[in-house]
């Protein structure tokens, strides 16, 4: 969805252009999607924990049907960060233990540094960064591929060879 800082109405709530038919591709191909995230708005006082699933349905009516398997999120301000906030891994691990999901076999998309770094740190099989700027790298890490778009990121995993 589009980065509004700290969303806490579901009216603020917008998708970004292709993400759903993104989304449908990725299920379509048997792909568990999760939404893993970082919410320091609630720790910091912005917002409740019931604002933030609001705005999490709200972004899940927009996007239909089951797309999501599920969504963890993490409260905490980053002052006072348990191994669950990004960078961390522990949302991702989490993850793996509820759905029986390999993280050898994941992908981790995301936008912010800290949702790829807990790609690394949990040792995903890809990170894909969104990232509009031309030429950017990944804190000169050749294993993570930037894309400009969500579609963009989907594409490359839908393409992904099996080994990579």
């Amino acid at each position: 969805m589009v980065d509004r800082g700290y969303p806490a109405k579901p009216e603020q709530v917008q998708l970004l252009a292709g993400v759903k038919e993104s989304l449908t591709s990725l299920r379509s191909a048997g792909f568990t999607l999760v939404i893993v995230t970082n919410q320091s708005g609630i720790g910091r006082g912005f917002f409740s924990e019931a604002d933030f699933w609001a705005v999490q349905a709200r972004l899940e009516t927009l996007l239909g049907g089951d797309l999501i398997s599920t969504t963890y999120f993490c409260p905490e301000h980053p002052d006072k960060a348990s191994d669950r906030r990004k960078p961390s891994p522990g949302m991702l691990l989490e993850a793996t233990r509820d759905l029986d999901i390999s993280l050898a076999e994941s992908f981790m998309i995301g936008d912010k540094e800290s949702d790829i770094e807990a790609g690394l740190n949990a040792g995903v099989k890809a990170c894909i960064w969104i990232n509009e700027a031309p030429n950017r790298t990944f804190t000169n890490r050749g294993d993570v591929i930037v894309v400009p778009d969500f579609k963009s990121a989907a594409d490359w995993v839908l393409s992904c060879p099996e080994g990579t």
